[in-house]
């Protein structure tokens, strides 16, 4: 099993406030999608970015990566890599997130990577799945698809999976939110250790660091609010 908080007599959960990731899938390439990036990088704190494939085959998601991720990692963030640990190395990523939710792929890439390289996952949407991969101690699970923030709010079973698996495991978890910034709040209230955005970044090409700057502005103003 996972390695799961010690708890003793009940208590309010210590709030945490998330941190932000954000997901590539709807980042163009070119010189628009690296403005799009650096102008997101540019609007407040940001964790890591996951870099999706996005339909890319391996040449040409290794010529869209490249660049960005000397991009991230200028602005202090860690660049991620999703499936292609040979792209991962060729682009001198900081990590790689494997997306297909197996359990003994996952271990084998702890066992091979870590800690030179971050190694996280998502695809695990059963608890007992999910415990398994965690047993495997990647850096965090993911809960939500890349690509699967199509609806404003974040799917109701992702957020159920990440206010459980917060609440009770020690492996840090990433959560995708919806599609619209009006629906961080819910998501952040998970207890979510980082929270991932693409579409309400991306989605509109001119705001992307103003959405970076309201969705840091909506965790600090909840915490502050958590701890009065």
């Amino acid at each position: 099993m996972a390695k799961q908080k010690k708890k003793s007599a009940p208590v309010a959960p210590a709030f945490v406030r998330p941190r932000l990731v954000l997901a590539t899938t709807l980042l163009p390439d070119g010189e628009a999608g690296e403005r799009m990036l650096r102008a997101a990088l540019s609007g407040g704190d940001v964790s890591s970015v996951i870099f999706d494939p996005a339909g890319r085959d391996a040449d040409a998601f290794q010529s869209f990566a490249e660049p960005l991720v000397a991009l991230v990692q200028d602005y202090g963030a860690a660049a991620i890599v999703t499936d292609d640990s040979r792209c991962a190395g060729r682009v001198q990523a900081d990590g790689l997130h494997l997306t297909d939710g197996d359990v003994e792929a996952l271990g084998e890439a702890v066992e091979r990577y870590q800690p030179r390289l971050i190694v996280g996952a998502s695809g695990f949407t059963t608890r007992h799945d999910a415990l398994e991969a965690g047993e495997k101690l990647p850096d965090y699970l993911m809960f939500g698809r890349l690509g699967g923030d199509a609806e404003d709010a974040a799917d109701p079973a992702d957020l159920d999976m990440a206010e459980w698996w917060a609440d009770i495991v020690e492996v840090p978890c990433i959560l995708l939110g919806g599609g619209d910034l009006s629906s961080l709040k819910e998501a952040a209230e998970t207890g979510a250790e980082f929270i991932c955005l693409s579409r309400a970044v991306f989605g509109a090409p001119d705001g992307a660091a103003e959405a970076v700057t309201q969705a840091n502005r909506v965790f600090d103003e909840l915490a502050e609010s958590v701890a009065a």
